[in-house]
């Protein structure tokens, strides 16, 4: 009995809906807060930028508020009886303005700009496109939904054998996987927090991004994108296997694909030449 799109896709949000409330019962109250596990070599580069503007802000933030309370206490009206008046407009005042404004530039604003020029071109945006190991993996995005094809053995996408899921994307443990991708619909967002790494999904045009694992397992896929009243439904996996499984899992696959792919299913048949622009 074939099974429609629609159906598969009504049957993994129930199922992936209760693994979410598994999870969420076993998982104490800081286990939540955390920031999820690091599967990435470039993850922490994003976690360092992040809490670095978080810690300086906070520093910033309780440097204004020990001003305000403590002049507040230092000159209450039970201390100093008599007021004073200033318009703030002297040459010292100028100067603690000038001096703080120049270190909350410094400090936040030049640090952040330097720190994500350089990652994103030295890291995110060196892309091994032309790194014979790169696992390639096309993605459309949809209302509500995450499509994923590998070019089968030919090495071409949007052939009879590739091989496509929906809502698993299946890489091996330590390869740069590239991902292109495109929307189908509206805006979205391909999010993987393991891997701290994401891009925006978008119709008529084609985005990329790459990363890599260094541990097996199953992990989330989100899109962070509000894309419609069912966004918070649009989530996928991304099951990453060793070397061994990964063989065994795209020879079983293409075998499955080369017997079961209908061409005039839209649904398998959306691919595009790789490289497209």
């Amino acid at each position: 009995m074939d099974i429609s799109f629609s159906e598969r896709l009504i049957g993994m949000i129930a199922t992936g809906s209760e693994l979410i409330v598994k999870a969420e019962e076993q998982m104490g109250f800081w286990k939540r807060i955390s920031p999820p596990e690091d599967i990435s070599s470039t993850g922490h580069l994003i976690e360092w930028l992040f809490f670095y503007t978080t810690y300086v802000n906070i520093f910033w933030f309780a440097l204004v508020c020990f001003g305000i309370f403590g002049f507040s206490f230092l000159y209450s009206k039970k201390r100093h009886a008599k007021p004073l008046y200033t318009h703030g407009n002297e040459k010292k005042h100028l100067l603690l303005t000038a001096a703080i404004g120049l270190g909350v530039f410094l400090s936040v604003d030049m640090v952040i700009t330097k720190v994500s020029t350089r990652d994103l071109k030295e890291t995110f945006w060196n892309f091994p496109e032309n790194d014979p190991d790169t696992i390639k993996v096309q993605v459309l995005a949809q209302q509500w939904a995450w499509n994923f094809r590998h070019a089968g053995k030919d090495g071409e996408f949007n052939t009879a054998d590739d091989v496509v899921e929906l809502n698993n994307l299946v890489v091996p443990v330590g390869k740069k996987v590239m991902i292109q991708m495109t929307s189908k619909d509206v805006i979205h967002a391909f999010y993987l927090p393991n891997a701290r790494i994401k891009a925006d999904a978008i119709p008529g045009r084609f985005a990329k991004l790459w990363f890599d694992t260094n541990k097996t397992g199953h992990f989330e896929i989100a899109c962070a994108e509000m894309c419609g009243n069912h966004h918070y439904l649009m989530k996928a996996q991304l099951t990453v296997l060793s070397a061994e499984d990964y063989e065994r899992w795209t020879n079983e696959s293409q075998e499955r694909a080369i017997a079961t792919n209908d061409t005039e299913n839209m649904d398998l048949r959306w691919g595009w030449q790789w490289g497209s622009k």
